[in-house]
């Protein structure tokens, strides 16, 4: 095996598997480096929610390209994602009705199918939901949820059989720079050259930065979820809800199990050791969600909690990620800070990031939105909400 690619991705979550399989598609010959295993990390315990409910038009039309993506998972890539359609509520108190009618407009403008729908509707696409205190909720019929291991995993086969090189439990020690331009990375055992190297590392992002001698704003922070078993006469699935009132998001799972985690700002305080953090969820966690799901949803006062876990976003200042080549004309390329909602845009980040790596004339999408200056320029991304970390 040669140790000379046309390019170098650090990590092997979705956003890495996505971008070796759209660059291997132009021909370029590339390599993932994963620290661990593929699907052991974060993107393995994704909340794996499908939805396209963001305020910007990029990245809802981002949103709209991975949906389809999901979709057609097998027909494209010949693997499985899992992918069960539910449909997908967004739930808000007066105070963001605007803000909803203004999203669900801009999200139609772009094809997305969305619609503003009144408590009498929510009561009957989630019976027994808690209505008195909303105005309206924003209803995706075609949204949902996906398998995230089954669809990194199903990634990286598909990437494999396109010519991607991956090397598993193979962490990255060093970047080695020739002048101003990347020649390659450095592990414990070998140095591997290549003219192009992409941090898509994730909640290890920052730590890959400074290796390539780039500051940058992603904290690693732990996150929980909850399960929780449906109780007897609520066991059909339901949609994905996001109750933006008591800031808490729940989706089905298989086994008759409902997902539950929290849309909390304070969860960027929450500054682990990527490597060292305690991966099991907090009794108190465990407590908190099942009173916020049952404030919504009371048949499930009587559901039976089956546990938990913890896991890690790289959060960034606006919740949104950085795409960028830094320094330009480096060569090192940034890919990651996606806050805890980039899995639904895998499909999109991994077209976009061949694009902006082969200067692409005529890109999809424009990478510049996310681009690393805009926090020195006071140009943050922002949403049409408060809680903008839902984008």
């Amino acid at each position: 095996m040669s140790d000379i690619f046309d390019a170098i991705i650090i990590g092997g979550g979705i956003m890495g598997c996505s971008t070796a399989l759209e660059l291997a598609r132009r021909g370029l010959k590339v390599a993932i480096l994963e620290k661990n295993s593929i699907g052991a990390g974060p993107t393995g315990k994704s909340s794996a929610i499908i939805r396209q409910h963001y305020s910007n038009e990029l990245t809802a039309s981002m949103a709209l390209y991975s949906l389809r993506v999901f979709q057609e998972f097998h027909e494209r890539f010949g693997g499985e994602c899992g992918f069960t359609q539910t449909g997908f509520l967004a739930l808000v108190r007066a105070a963001d009705q605007a803000g909803l009618e203004a999203n669900i407009a801009l999200q139609q403008q772009v094809g997305i199918q969305t619609s503003l729908v009144g408590p009498e509707t929510l009561r009957e696409l989630v019976p027994g939901l808690v209505t008195t205190d909303l105005v309206a909720a924003a209803y995706e019929p075609e949204s949902g949820y996906a398998d995230p291991y089954l669809t990194v995993t199903s990634y990286a086969q598909a990437a494999r059989q396109a010519g991607v090189t991956i090397l598993q439990h193979t962490a990255v020690t060093g970047i080695q720079y020739a002048g101003s331009r990347v020649t390659g990375v450095s592990t414990a055992n070998e140095r591997y050259q290549a003219p192009i190297v992409i941090n898509a590392a994730g909640a290890w992002g920052a730590q890959v930065g400074q290796m390539g001698g780039v500051t940058l704003p992603i904290n690693p922070c732990r996150v929980q979820v909850a399960f929780f078993r449906r109780p007897v006469g609520r066991e059909a699935t339901h949609p994905v809800v996001a109750d933006f009132i008591n800031a808490t998001y729940f989706r089905s799972e298989t086994g008759q199990l409902t997902l539950v985690g929290l849309i909390d700002h304070a969860e960027a305080k929450a500054i682990v050791d990527p490597d060292h953090y305690k991966e099991s969820v907090d009794d108190a966690f465990i407590l908190e969600a099942g009173e916020r799901l049952i404030a919504r949803y009371p048949a499930m006062e009587q559901s039976q909690s089956t546990g938990g876990y913890a896991s890690l976003y790289a959060i960034t200042p606006d919740w949104h990620p950085i795409m960028d080549e830094l320094p330009a004309g480096s060569g090192f390329f940034v890919c990651s800070g996606f806050s805890g909602h980039g899995f639904k845009l895998g499909p999109a980040v991994g077209l976009m990031m061949a694009d902006l790596v082969t200067q692409a004339s005529n890109p999809q999408f424009d990478a510049s939105f996310f681009r690393a200056s805009r926090y020195a320029e006071n140009a943050p991304v922002r949403g049409q909400y408060e809680y903008s970390i839902v984008g």
